[in-house]
């Protein structure tokens, strides 16, 4: 054997009773589990000391697609035990590309999913054009497994080129769209991906060229992918920020079918203060199984903070009215921000209906101050918005914007969570068990300066062991690893069993956790994103392979491309 773990504490992922056991592991599979302290010689032996053995994470929605070409550890999530990460969601790929558009990808994935530009343009030397191309560039080069779907948005530029943003597509671009994806699926790529979200917009502010297809279009793609193994579909939708309307469940019954695969979705949001929107995007699900699709829900066990700023495009311009505020050029924004009027405007219109999900974000008392770039504004990095209000005898709306035009809007705010109650959690804790429901949507790889959920495994597994404690510690391995496994077909993936991949994470029971957040400069071009390391993650293994140890890399490279029909087999619907 190459590697023995002993004396381990093993949670296998299926949700079956934690129990002590010897792991021994050759040629980069599990091949021998054993009374706890039998096993012995092996080129490598780690002493294990009763601490937790667990399959690797499974990150079912991430947008690692760039990053891995200047991170192939894809930190900071195998850090948290993460050994296999999905891309090409919401319609987004790098590939294909067609000559010359390399500007435009670059400057969309800036818009859409917040990847710096300029680590965009000095981090890859963008040299492929077809999907095969593109896999082929990181096959051999990763610390972690990835799979990465076909995305629409790469479709229909490639065929369609300029226009795909703006006309239809006629019958022979079609024609060459479900060619260019079963050419790009055979390569590799393990479905189809697209957006349908109005939030989509690419580098020149027009909504992306997934949102251009109609219906008929989107059904079409997704037959194509019922003749190809191990794949399965993908979309991003108004109702995930909404509530779904009876025509977008009409259009997922129909795209699952078409496709005769699993649907999944990014992300359902769960807040006690909006129950309508989580009950309608549940009984959507129940709908679609019962018309014999099979559509899942992406959910976060954990609250992700996502800062705020007046100054850089964020989920602030999606609130009703206020994209056209905020698109001013800075001092004419300045100015209507001091308009008493235009204040009472903004907040009248965060808190209609029309806010949707976004009226998550209107908490303005409980907006903590992050870095300040003014004289005025010394001091106040840390504190609430309405502890500053109160010394000030101001509104907090009127705080915020007072504190945020002293630093001609760099003001970096953090909003207060305000689905962080008891009842929002027991919520959560229902969700989970549902049939059509999953736990990911960490984003990882996107809106780099904003947010950062990679390390949502560490954090759920913290608080289920010593925090809230809303599962099992077995359940909870068991819904990331088996469950995200199962929904994909990977295959020998996602458990600890004998012939498994021996893609595995040892922790400490009694510290595992996150770091706190904080900015690194680490990104090509010297940009910063959020980043934050592991705490009791002692070692994560990907086929047998120290990939981390004590939360630090090793520098090592052994994950590979996760290739359709290759590393996944097909799971059918209908």
């Amino acid at each position: 054997m190459d590697l023995i773990i002993r004396h381990a504490r093993i949670i296998d992922g299926t949700g079956a009773p934690a129990r002590d056991a010897d792991v021994g592991v050759t040629d980069g599979r599990i091949t021998t589990i054993a009374p706890a302290g039998t096993l012995d010689g092996a080129d490598e032996v780690v002493d294990a000391g009763g601490h937790v053995l667990t399959p690797g994470f499974i990150d079912p929605h991430t947008h690692y697609d760039a990053q891995l070409f200047w991170d192939p550890t894809a930190s900071p999530s195998a850090m948290h035990g993460v050994t296999s990460v999905i891309a090409g969601n919401c319609g987004f790929t790098l590939a294909p590309l067609a000559p010359g558009d390399g500007d435009y990808v670059r400057r969309m994935m800036a818009k859409v999913e917040g990847m710096p530009l300029v680590a965009l343009e000095q981090g890859i030397e963008w040299d492929w054009s077809s999907f095969g191309e593109y896999l082929d560039r990181l096959d051999g080069n990763l610390g972690v497994n990835a799979g990465f779907l076909v995305g629409h948005c790469a479709l229909r530029r490639t065929v369609m080129g300029a226009e795909s943003t703006t006309a239809d597509a006629s019958d022979d671009q079609l024609q060459a769209m479900k060619d260019l994806l079963a050419e790009s699926i055979r390569a590799g790529g393990l479905g189809f991906s697209t957006t349908r979200a109005r939030t989509h917009s690419d580098g020149d502010g027009v909504p992306v060229a997934s949102r251009r297809a109609t219906v008929d279009e989107l059904v079409e793609l997704a037959s194509v992918v019922a003749d190809h193994e191990g794949t399965t579909l993908e979309f991003a939708s108004d109702g995930c920020l909404d509530g779904f309307d009876d025509d977008e469940v009409d259009f997922m019954i129909r795209f699952s079918r078409a496709g005769r695969r699993p649907l999944n979705w990014n992300v359902l949001t769960v807040d006690s203060h909006a129950p309508e929107r989580y009950r309608n995007q549940l009984a959507a699900m129940d709908r679609c199984a019962e018309e014999g699709a099979r559509v899942v829900a992406l959910t976060m066990p954990v609250i992700v903070g996502m800062n705020m700023s007046f100054l850089n495009y964020c989920a602030l311009n999606m609130m009703p009215d206020w994209g056209d505020i905020l698109g001013l050029p800075v001092p004419e924004r300045i100015e209507r921000l001091r308009d008493p009027e235009t204040r009472r405007f903004m907040q009248e219109r965060a808190a209609s209906p029309d806010a949707g999900v976004f009226a998550r974000l209107t908490g303005w008392d409980g907006y903590v101050i992050g870095d300040t770039f003014s004289p005025e504004n010394e001091g106040l990095s840390g504190r609430r918005v309405d502890e500053i209000a109160a010394e000030r005898g101001t509104e907090p709306f009127d705080t915020l914007l007072d504190v945020v035009i002293a630093d001609e809007l760099r003001t970096v705010l953090w909003p207060s969570a305000t689905d962080n109650d008891a009842e929002s959690w027991d919520l959560r804790r229902q969700a989970w068990q549902h049939p059509s429901v999953m736990l990911g949507g960490s984003d990882a790889g996107a809106h780099l300066d904003r947010m950062q959920g990679a390390n949502y495994p560490t954090r759920f597994l913290a608080d289920c062991l010593r925090g809230r404690k809303l599962t099992t510690p077995e359940d909870a391995v068991r819904m990331l690893t088996s469950v995200p496994a199962d929904l994909f077909g990977l295959v020998d993936r996602g458990v600890i069993r004998e012939g498994a991949h021996a893609d595995l994470v040892l922790l400490d029971p009694e510290t595992v956790d996150s770091e706190r957040l904080s900015l690194v400069d680490d990104l090509p071009g010297g940009t910063e994103r959020l980043y934050a390391g592991s705490v009791g993650i002692e070692h994560v293994w990907v086929a047998g392979v120290e990939v981390i140890r004590d939360g630090a890399t090793t520098g090592r490279t052994p994950g590979r491309v996760l290739r359709s029909g290759v590393d996944t087999e097909t799971v059918l619907v209908g």
